[in-house]
């Protein structure tokens, strides 16, 4: 079913598509997009984990058992769990982001969502949030699920993904583009 709405290939499709049945099947949508959610900000925050799941040096048992105390720690549910582990004892924890993207892709299009990732220099407050939320909601017409993330690097400003469509506002590609100005290119 999920995989005649919304086609995802390779890898990381395969695997986001087998949660995504696994999860309907069991009525948990919600809870493992909360799992998958909250699994990825720690993937997101933390580089010695990023260095973990994605090192061909660290042998699959340890990646396994690293990867099983971290959710068991987070208190993700039973599939989020077992899919975790199931993805370890493969040895793709290192596609572990990709399959999250794809199972919040195949959810956002079963809910008939568009999902934005917005990114800014400094984490949004609530308020802020809300307000970019809102300003894509009646710039697209849809439902928006958006996806916070945070660079530094942009200085200020954001950078708004919808679908293909990049918004670049960040106050670092303003500069850049003065700069290419005033050499003259």
């Amino acid at each position: 079913m999920a995989s005649e709405s919304h086609h995802l290939t390779g890898l990381a499709g395969r695997y986001a598509t087998a949660l995504y049945e696994l999860a309907d099947e069991a009525k948990a949508l919600d809870t493992v997009a909360t799992d998958l959610k909250t699994l990825k900000s720690l993937i997101s925050e933390s580089a010695d984990l990023r260095r973990l799941i994605s090192s061909p040096l660290i042998p699959r048992d340890q990646q396994a058992k690293a990867a099983l105390a971290l959710v068991e720690k987070a208190g993700l549910s039973d599939i989020s769990r077992r899919f975790v582990g199931t993805v370890a004892r493969n040895r793709r924890l290192a596609s572990l982001a990709s399959i999250i993207d794809g199972f919040t892709a195949l959810l956002a299009a079963h809910r008939g969502e568009v999902t934005a990732e917005v990114t800014s220099a400094r984490k949004l407050s609530q308020p802020q949030a809300d307000a970019v939320s809102e300003a894509l909601r009646t710039a697209v017409g849809k439902k928006v699920s958006v996806q916070l993330n945070v660079d530094p690097q942009l200085l200020g400003g954001l950078k708004v993904k919808v679908g293909s469509r990049l918004i670049d506002a960040s106050l670092a590609s303003k500069l850049q583009r003065l700069q290419l100005a005033m050499k003259g290119v």
